[in-house]
């Protein structure tokens, strides 16, 4: 089958807006429920919360790559004809699988909750009992979430991202507004927080998993587990069961080190500045699963030129989307984090921390366009070795930086880290695939977004009012916001290039409305 260039362009646009228009719906959602929930709940229960996002990442560790193989065979069967009841035979096989991993891992979590809480939570005002009654609610919660992961990466894989979009957004809708309810009108408790959570993931598993089944064309046999099929992508799955793993470890490890050696208020403001940090990947998420699906079917389909072309298009567009937004975070992190918790403590004790954790993100987040193009590839080594080695640096560094200088010290080794591994990483991966390319990444993909950012930031800093009123204050960071964004918007290549046809194409339009006989 093959790819009209046409309507490859048209699928990864749909699939971008829908992915955007998730992720910031949802983004939007958390940004607005953290004060709510530390206003209901106070900080040592707003640390437990942050316990629940760390379980939930490290339980990824046993996702053995499965939701990433699915997605990727069912881009490739795509485009191959009468591959329709393989693509079912392998849903269900692998279906059976994570269902049981999800069950054990629910059982698992429940079973430590009394160890976890009564010798790894720091807590003051929390009782041992209310900690561990929460971590029992967290580990049925992530059991019954836990499917989700596969069924959403199956229906990035067809293509079907708008659906996916559409369940995320309503079922996050739910979730917050369920919570906000609960907490207002029921019980301001955890076990009241995560009891809503628990009915909502099982809401949101189900309702999944029907629209990935549902999207499969009509068949007369029914699916069945078959083992062969696993026996031909082990190779895949097992390098990003590794991958997996080791991205887990190195997102989570902070927050589980510092969760030991910090107090649990203290450990509350480092989740505080680090869920503001993360928000960048709801930049990242949009572009890099709209792209993996089209980047393993040119792969398969053998189009270098065309998968070159896309690859820079996207890599410039996430430069653009994440390098002003982390400058802007950066350099006015104290402003920020005022104007979003009214809470002049906390803005406080985390602003450095998150000018430091901003930027490591942003740089992070660039990482994944080149880590998906060697998987489209089949290519998980070379990410894997990266990856643990970063380990082994990281976590002593961690340790040694946050026994001497507590949180900002964490956040330093990751804006380090992030550095190193652009200026290394990008070079192996491009001595693989796409030889050569790895020059236009820096100078036009990176170089260009990251000079224009950081000057434009910079002149704002000089310029402009960082004091007043909290409308005024958020009156100057708008602005600031939009100068940078525009700035880099216009440089950036790819995203100029972009607006002059918009204008071109809309001048035209207009002159036929105006002229229709010429």
């Amino acid at each position: 089958m093959k790819l009209g260039g046409q309507a490859l362009i048209s699928t990864v646009q749909r699939n971008l807006v829908a992915n955007f228009v998730s992720n910031g719906c949802t983004a939007l959602i958390a940004i607005l429920l953290i004060p709510v929930y530390m206003r209901f709940l106070g900080i040592e229960a707003w640390g437990v919360i942050g316990i629940f996002v760390s379980l939930q990442s490290i339980c990824l560790l046993l996702d053995l790559g499965l939701s990433a193989t699915l997605n990727r065979e069912l881009a490739r069967l795509s485009v191959s004809d009468g591959s329709g009841q393989q693509m079912r035979n392998l849903l269900r096989t692998l279906e059976l699988i994570y269902w049981t991993l999800g069950i054990l891992i629910g059982v698992s979590i429940f079973a430590l909750a009394p160890l976890i809480a009564g010798n790894w939570v720091q807590a003051k005002q929390l009782s041992t009992e209310t900690i561990e009654q929460a971590i029992r609610l967290m580990g049925l919660t992530i059991a019954l979430q836990w499917p989700f992961g596969l069924y959403s990466g199956g229906l990035s894989g067809l293509q079907r991202q708008v659906s996916l979009s559409t369940i995320i957004v309503g079922i996050a809708t739910i979730r917050g507004l369920g919570s906000i309810l609960i907490l207002w009108k029921i019980s301001p408790t955890l076990q009241a927080f995560f009891l809503w959570q628990l009915v909502v993931s099982l809401l949101q598993s189900c309702l999944t998993g029907w629209s990935l089944w549902k999207a499969f064309p009509p068949s007369l046999t029914t699916a069945t587990f078959q083992r062969e099929l696993l026996r031909d992508t082990w190779r895949f799955t097992a390098g990003m069961s590794g991958i997996i793993i080791i991205a887990a470890i190195l997102f989570q490890m902070d927050k589980v080190i510092l969760s030991k050696l910090l107090s649990l208020e203290e450990f509350g403001y480092y989740v505080l500045a680090s869920a503001a940090a993360s928000g960048l990947f709801m930049f990242v998420f949009p572009v890099m699963s709209a792209l993996f699906p089209r980047f393993t079917q040119l792969v398969s389909v053998g189009d270098e030129q065309r998968l070159k072309e896309l690859y820079h298009r996207g890599c410039q567009l996430m430069s653009v989307l994440l390098l002003p937004i982390a400058m802007v975070i950066a350099f006015y992190s104290r402003e920020i984090l005022f104007l979003w918790t009214a809470n002049s403590t906390a803005a406080e004790y985390s602003h450095l921390v998150l000018a430091c954790l901003a930027i490591g993100t942003a740089l992070n987040g660039l990482m994944h366009l080149p880590y998906t193009l060697q998987m489209a590839y089949g290519r998980t080594k070379l990410i894997l070795y990266i990856n643990v080695i970063s380990v082994f640096v990281l976590a002593p560094s961690i340790v040694l930086m946050a026994s001497r200088y507590g949180a900002i010290g964490a956040a330093l080794v990751w804006f380090i880290f992030n550095c190193t591994l652009v200026l290394i990483g990008v070079q192996l991966i491009h001595r693989q695939v796409l030889k050569g390319e790895q020059w236009k990444w820096y100078f036009e993909d990176f170089g260009i977004p990251l000079a224009v950012s950081l000057g434009a930031t910079l002149f704002c800093s000089a310029v402009m009012p960082r004091s007043g009123p909290r409308f005024q204050l958020l009156m100057v960071l708008a602005g600031v916001t939009f100068f940078v964004i525009s700035s880099t918007f216009l440089a950036t290549p790819v995203t100029r290039v972009a607006l002059v046809d918009y204008f071109k194409s809309w001048r035209r339009r207009a002159t036929e409305q105006l002229l229709p006989g010429k």
